[in-house]
């Protein structure tokens, strides 16, 4: 008997990804760690290292050039990603790269926190998150997507537990100027895997979809809001989670990958059970809604931990374990649900105002979290986080649940 449409449907549910699929995924995956590792590798040590820098005693100015990279992707992500579904993805990437690292080269030659700010403005600049990831969707199947997702949300954990553990040793090797330098160079080596690695994109849709039709969509908007609030809170965080360690643990900064690595790489190792739950049974609500109430929790445990005087730091290793596995399973989850929600002639444009939305929040984490280290207090942070964590359950709540495509399909004939 001939094979069917909906035979193909089965046989594709049914199927793991392709070669071609795991090669785009890998790859732009590898882009994606890049130019990530390049930003997280300042994090761990500038707040320390600025203190030597004229303005470096101002934490505001600290967290503005933490921050400050997100502000100039925000007002990057949605002109490139139209762009991108215009011109095509591996244009807008190579040119996005190549601004991050003249702004990397900038800040490397700064010799004042005002400088540095400079710097990471331009970095932020070349807001590529949104061709990327439109690029992945482009290349993967839905009933993949999520696993391809994951793949860049992994990429990105892995490049912030090995910025935990080689930001320290660097800084004290090449300095801080050295860590800049060497982000630039590991974007211009990104351009090469655009370029020679990452299979050719597939042809974009002809027909136009508009950009008000976009923002219309209340679906996309729950998930725009939804990146906000857990890069908003994960900026903040970090503002002052090393220095915690550092009073609680008495865990000098030098060692604290030694605290960082093991709980990123467990926490991958417990959201890939929710994240095969989430794609196999159609449960994407229901992880979603559980990743956003553990995020909650976290953020009640660290405001309960930092603001006592004796508190065990040991607490602060369980409350971070819980922290990465929620980040790492909405890190995942999100951009492939924007991808599946969003018209398919509109990939870049949705993904570029979830990239915005996204890049605001790092921007105001960092700021906001600066300032209200400065003037309240650094376990005021996790109340910000909390309070967030609380009017995205809520803006969630009533979310739509997609079941896999495949399984959809399947379950019709």
């Amino acid at each position: 008997m001939p094979d069917t449409p909906e035979m193909d449907a089965v046989r594709d549910a049914a199927s793991g990804m392709t070669r071609s699929e795991i090669r785009a995924s890998s790859s732009l995956a590898s882009i994606f760690a890049l130019r990530m590792l390049g930003l997280f590798l300042i994090l761990p040590v500038f707040a320390v290292h600025a203190k030597s820098l004229p303005g470096g005693d101002n934490a505001t100015l600290v967290g503005l050039a933490m921050g400050m990279y997100g502000l100039t992707q925000s007002f990057g992500q949605i002109p490139l990603g139209i762009a991108s579904d215009k011109y095509g993805r591996k244009p807008v990437i190579v040119f996005g790269l190549i601004l991050f690292a003249l702004g990397s080269f900038i800040a490397a030659a700064a010799h004042s926190v005002l400088w540095v700010i400079v710097g990471r403005a331009v970095q932020g600049a070349g807001a590529i998150s949104a061709a990327i990831t439109a690029l992945v969707a482009d290349s993967t199947r839905e009933q993949h997507r999520t696993k391809a997702m994951a793949m860049i949300g992994g990429s990105i954990g892995l490049s912030f537990a090995l910025s935990l553990v080689a930001s320290p040793l660097l800084y004290r090797a090449i300095g801080m100027a050295g860590i800049f330098a060497l982000t630039g160079i590991l974007s211009l080596l990104a351009i090469l895997v655009v370029l020679y690695v990452a299979p050719a994109a597939p042809a974009l849709p002809a027909q136009k979809v508009s950009f008000r039709t976009v923002l219309r969509n209340g679906e996309l908007l729950r998930l725009d809001f939804g990146v906000f609030a857990l890069h908003m809170t994960q900026m903040a965080m970090f503002v002052v989670m090393p220095s915690a360690l550092i009073r609680l643990g008495h865990i000098p900064l030098a060692e604290h990958w030694k605290i960082y690595l093991p709980i990123v790489l467990i926490s991958f190792a417990l959201m890939l059970p929710p994240i095969f739950v989430s794609e196999k049974y159609g449960k994407s609500k229901q992880i979603f809604i559980g990743a956003i109430v553990l995020l909650l929790l976290v953020q009640i445990g660290m405001w309960l931990v930092t603001s006592q005087a004796q508190a065990h730091w040991m607490w602060l290793l369980v409350l971070l374990l819980g922290f990465f596995i929620a980040f790492n399973i909405l890190e995942a989850s999100q951009p492939s649900l924007v991808s599946r929600i969003a018209p398919p002639a509109a990939k870049g444009a949705a993904l570029g105002v979830y990239n915005t939305c996204q890049a605001i929040g790092l921007f105001c984490g960092g700021a906001l979290g600066g300032w209200l280290t400065q003037h309240v207090g650094g376990s005021s942070v996790f109340i910000l986080g909390g309070i967030l964590s609380i009017v995205w359950l809520i803006i969630a709540a009533n979310m739509q649940n997609l079941p896999r495509r495949g399984h959809a399909r399947a379950a019709a004939i």
